[in-house]
Parts: structure tokens; sequence; C-alpha cells
């Protein structure tokens, strides 16, 4: 165990120890040992927050570290640099119950593109369409599942999707995804925010539907 440092804590007058600190800079990688830019104490409980900076001349970014009190109330162990939370796109109870890895898929490839990782996040994008079309078809044809989780995705959407609302946006957020796999883009006019779109889209036409169905059968002749 070792004390990085110690702080006067005014509010239960005496001292705490932060112990241990991140071994190595979140910007530069470096083996560090940070310089303590300043400190809060967290209202909230255990958790104390530490602005930290890096030492290396031809780096110093600044960040925040989480510190945990344990048994000792003196003592703060290092937690974990603060990264801060990434946004998530939420979509309605449908389209949860219909497609929950839709929704898994579809925020790994946002936190991507959060991240500024372009180049892969419509691939991420695709990936999660396809689950949700796929699964949309299913529900439609279950006796056909195997047949359908085989098929491409064009395919399925050509043989499967009646609703011409659907069928024309998801058949083109295929054709926009698709060009996030190859080397040439044949959609050389088009980027990541018509790929989402067509994606919304589809989703909200696959929602529609699951709502029309509902509200219909719940009101027989």
């Amino acid at each position: 165990m070792t004390s990085f440092c110690a702080f006067n804590d005014s509010t239960h007058h005496g001292t705490f120890h932060l112990v241990d600190h991140p071994e190595n800079c979140p910007e530069c990688h470096q083996k560090i040992i940070p310089i303590i830019s300043s400190k809060r104490l967290s209202r909230k409980g255990d958790k104390t927050f530490v602005f930290l900076s890096c030492p290396n001349p031809k780096c110093e970014i600044s960040f925040a570290a989480e510190y945990l009190k344990q048994h000792d109330h003196y003592l703060h162990y290092f937690s974990k640099i603060i990264k801060g939370n990434v946004i998530q796109e939420k979509f309605s109870e449908q389209i949860e119950n219909l497609s929950p890895y839709f929704i898994k898929i579809y925020n790994e490839a946002y936190f991507a593109e959060q991240n500024n990782l372009l180049e892969i996040c419509g691939v991420g994008y695709r990936k999660a369409l396809e689950f949700l079309i796929k699964d949309y078809i299913i529900t439609k044809n279950p006796h056909k599942e195997d047949l359908i989780k085989k098929l491409l995705l064009g395919k399925c959407i050509n043989e499967f999707v009646e609703d011409l609302r659907l069928k024309e946006t998801a058949k083109r957020a295929v054709w926009l995804g698709n060009d996030h796999t190859h080397y040439v883009k044949k959609w050389a006019t088009k980027d990541l925010s018509d790929l989402k779109l067509l994606i919304k889209l589809s989703v909200n036409w696959v929602e529609s539907e699951i709502m029309t169905e509902t509200l219909i059968n719940s009101m027989t002749e």
C-alpha cells in the first residue's frame, strides 16, 4: 500500500490519505506519478474525486480520478480514471421487446461514433439493422425462422417485408450499410447521417406496425 498524497479534511477534522494512483497517463500512456491539481469530496458517500495532470512536458493533459473510501475513513483507494458516460440511444418498449440485440449493437456502434471511430461505426449500424429486420420478419414468419436467419438481408427484405415504407427504407439502409464495408463506396454522396436516418425510419415503421397490430387485436369486431 502506497500513500500517494495526504489532504486535510476540514469536514471531519483530520487528514485523509489517497492510496495509489493511475500508473499511466490516459493520453500519452507513459508511466507517471501524476500531479495533483485539486480535489473534491463527493457528497454522495464514499467517493473522492481528484483532479490530476500528467507531468510529461510533451503531454500535460489534465484528467479526473475516482478514489473510494473503504473501512478506514482516512484511507481513500484509487478506483479508476473518470472518462464520462457515453450517450445511449433510447428505443420504445415495442423495439426493446422485439429486438434487444438490435439496441445493444446499435449503441455499440453509437459508442464508436462518439469516440470518433468513424470507419467502423457504419459496419456496426449495418449489423444492428440486420437484427432489427430479421427479428421483425421472424415474428411474422416463425415457421421460417431457420431460413430467415440464413438468408442475405436484402433477400429477406424483398421476400418477406410487405409494408412498402419499411421495404423501401430498409432496402436503402442496407445499401448504405454495405457501402461502409466496401473498399469503394457506391453511394459517394451519402454519409453516416443518411444511414442513421434510414435506420431511424425503419425503426419507426416497424414500431408503427407493431402498435397498429396490437391496437387492432385489442378491438376486434
